[in-house]
């Protein structure tokens, strides 16, 4: 099938898994606004954005959820079941998922069997999550099947408690458990559009030309990732790329609309990936992460968010790291403790 080029006038047949129909409303012709070709993978994953964005002019969600596609496949009072399809637009660079899609994943999946019971236009905040990983590889498709647990007896506002699995490519990937608060049923704020991949109807196909300021800035941002760096572009569109120093490391994120839940905090799967991904650049790639458990405090906000992580024990076999997130004030927005494990030889 073919695929109109976002920067040239010119058509590339793409070949893999993707569906014509799919792309083809996705990528109309239009316009040019610069003369570069594209290689397909840039052309793949702005087309990818512009979904995204067309996505999310519909109220009730987020656009980190809609730029994921994030599938509610199955949907019952107390159990749920999502999927999301990888692509080059949240993979790392070795191929894999990134930790950022699957945290998202984690935290949407617990927050939406909890929803069943709440209901769907009822505000939440997450208070704790946490994840335990199997070290599979994170390919292939990712699916999480959620269950609602009920409520926290003998609370002054009412706290759900929810758990998950996560399969990657139909193998376990890691086991989730998490708390939320609920908030308030706001008449102003509408359902989730619980979107069911290849049932619901396809959005309108957006161009670069119709973008309105704020969905600007979102794709304008995919574009600058999109240039060459040390890392994929998904951590360059996120912004999680953290730095190692002495005793730990360092993350920044910087608040957008591109990291934004429906009521402009930081979305909480992404708080979760700065705390994660800053905890394992404390130790390097030679360690893996085997579980990560995170105690959020207060929503992510003002112009960015930094983690800074520390190594609390590293003995021959396994560590502990400590990581805090907090906002441009100083305040906590986050607290999280990982444990990782040194890797071994392989066979």
């Amino acid at each position: 099938m073919y695929l109109f080029h976002l920067d040239t006038f010119t058509t590339k047949s793409l070949a893999g898994p993707i569906t014509a129909e799919r792309w083809d409303n996705a990528g109309a012709l239009f316009e040019p606004f610069m003369q570069r070709p594209m290689s397909d993978t840039r052309a793949l994953i702005l087309n990818q954005v512009l979904r995204g964005l067309a996505l999310n002019r519909e109220p009730g969600w987020n656009f980190p959820g809609n730029f994921l596609e994030l599938s509610f496949d199955e949907l019952r009072d107390h159990d749920a079941r999502l999927s999301l399809e990888i692509g080059p637009h949240c993979t790392d660079p070795d191929g894999q998922a990134s930790i950022a899609a699957v945290c998202i994943l984690a935290d949407v999946a617990l927050a939406i069997a909890m929803r069943g019971h709440a209901g769907y236009a009822m505000r939440m905040a997450t208070v704790t999550l946490a994840l335990q990983f199997t070290g599979a590889p994170r390919q292939g498709p990712l699916a999480a099947t959620s269950h609602f647990d009920g409520l926290h007896d003998g609370l002054a506002r009412k706290q759900g408690l929810a758990r998950a699995e996560l399969t990657a490519g139909g193998q376990p990937l890691c086991t989730v458990h998490g708390s939320f608060q609920m908030l308030d049923d706001r008449n102003d704020l509408p359902p989730i559009p619980l979107r069911k991949r290849g049932v619901s109807a396809e959005p309108q196909a957006l161009t670069p030309d119709l973008l309105v300021t704020h969905e600007r800035e979102i794709y304008d941002h995919a574009r600058q990732a999109l240039e060459t760096g040390s890392t994929g572009f998904e951590q360059r569109f996120w912004g999680i790329q953290p730095q190692a120093r002495e005793g730990g490391a360092t993350g920044i994120l910087k608040n957008g609309p591109q990291v934004g839940n429906r009521v402009g905090h930081t979305q909480g799967g992404l708080t979760f990936a700065l705390a994660a991904q800053t905890a394992q650049a404390a130790l390097g790639e030679d360690w893996n992460m085997v579980g990560i458990s995170t105690w959020y405090v207060r929503p992510g906000t003002g112009p960015a968010l930094r983690a800074d992580a520390e190594i609390a024990h590293q003995g021959g076999t396994t560590a502990v790291v400590k990581a805090d997130v907090k906002d441009a004030d100083g305040r906590l927005v986050l607290a999280a403790v990982a444990n990782l494990s040194r890797k071994g030889a392989r066979d």
